[in-house]
Formats: structure tokens, C-alpha cells, sequence
């Protein structure tokens, strides 16, 4: 009997055993987050200082939900790295669905934001209330990910409760292997927004190159 789990319960354990899933923490797996980042310019930093001082506004009150993380960080850093324009789209609340390679198990569920170009998915972006950790929301997307219809690409995702982000890439070849970035904080000093849209920047560049190619 197969056996079905909602992508919001599944464990990192469950992705291992069920659907080969491998860490590596190998530097040269994941360089897209690290080096040859695209510059960002003194409006944009401008408007990201912005956007961190709302959001530490926010946490002075309790509960913050998701739709206030999208509306005060997430959409400001989609827009500056205008990866809500063509030839990007964006979809909500996209309905997933995996099976094992027994097909014992399957996993169901609904990503928060997907932006693609044509077949290939640019990011997944999981976010949680503020006071829930990224550890919480990490095999969900991860899940996600390995939905991708286009395995033999690389998919990458974030991660954020609104304070703190994470980049992942997933790899699926022979078997599915995923890094991580570190983690960028906005209690950090300075502003590691700076940063994400850097990040954002470079792997929507490298989409649009892949697809050239």
C-alpha cells in the first residue's frame, strides 16, 4: 500500500530513505551563491533598507504571517530582481505531487511562491511566521524541489521566514543531491538583503543562460 505524506509533515529522514536524497557540503557544488554575484546599485539598497526597517517594525508585534513576510520582503526583492517580469512568470499556491522510485510513497503538497522560465524552475521561496525557524520549512522544500520537471537541470530555492534566508540547489541526477548557503540575517549588522538580491540576481542570469544555451 502506497504510502501518502503532506509535504508540510515531511521529514529530511523521509526524503533519505524514500527518494535517495544526498547532503554534500563540497564548496564546489554550490558556487552560484558565492561567487561572480551581480552588483546591486544605491537605489537599490536604498529601497532594501527600506524594506529591512519594516520588517523589524513587524516583529516589535506578535504573529506575523506570511502574507506580511511576502508583502514587506519577499515582494520587493521578486521586483528588484525583476524576476516578475517576462520572460519570468510567477504562480501561487502550485500544487505538487512526487512518488518514490517503488512508488511506495508520494508526497503532496502546495509551494508559496514558484517563478519559471518556460519549463525550468528559477525558486521556490517557503515562507513561515517570523518566530518559526528555517529548520521547520527546510524538507518541505526540499520536497519541492525534487519535484522539478526537469530533473536534468539544476533547481534552486530560498527559504525565509522574513528574517532569515537560505539558498538550496538541488542536483538530480543518478541521485538527487542538494547544498546549501550559509544563512543571511537581517538582525546581522549592516544589511544581508544586499546580499539575497545578489543571490536572486545571479541564479535568474545563469536561468536565462541555461536556456540560451
Amino acid at each position: 500500500m502506497s504510502n501518502s505524506i503532506l509535504a508540510k509533515d515531511v521529514t529530511l529522514y523521509d526524503l533519505e530513505t524514500k527518494f535517495s536524497l544526498q547532503f554534500t557540503q563540497d564548496t564546489q557544488f554550490f558556487p552560484e551563491w558565492q561567487v561572480d554575484l551581480s552588483a546591486i546599485t544605491t537605489e537599490e539598497k536604498i529601497f532594501l533598507d527600506t524594506a529591512k526597517g519594516g520588517y523589524i517594525n513587524l516583529i516589535r508585534y506578535p504573529s506575523m504571517l506570511e502574507d506580511a513576510v511576502k508583502l514587506t520582503v519577499l515582494s520587493p526583492l521578486l521586483n528588484l530582481s525583476n524576476l516578475l517580469l517576462p520572460p519570468f512568470h510567477m504562480t501561487t499556491e502550485t500544487s505538487i505531487y512526487i512518488s518514490s522510485s517503488d512508488e511506495d510513497t508520494t508526497i503532496e503538497g502546495r509551494i508559496d511562491i514558484l517563478v519559471l522560465k518556460e519549463n525550468l524552475w528559477i525558486l521556490v521561496i517557503e515562507s513561515k511566521r517570523a518566530e518559526l525557524s528555517l529548520k521547520v520549512g527546510l524538507a518541505q522544500v526540499l520536497a519541492y524541489m525534487l519535484a522539478n520537471p526537469t530533473p536534468q537541470k539544476p533547481c534552486f530555492g530560498l527559504l525565509t521566514n522574513g528574517g532569515s534566508y537560505i539558498f538550496l540547489k538541488l542536483v538530480n541526477k543518478q541521485v538527487p543531491v542538494y547544498g546549501m548557503s550559509r544563512v543571511f540575517d537581517l538582525l546581522n549588522p549592516g544589511n544581508d538583503l544586499y546580499h539575497v538580491l545578489s543571490i536572486l540576481k545571479n541564479i535568474k542570469q545563469l536561468a536565462l543562460d541555461e536556456v540560451r544555451n
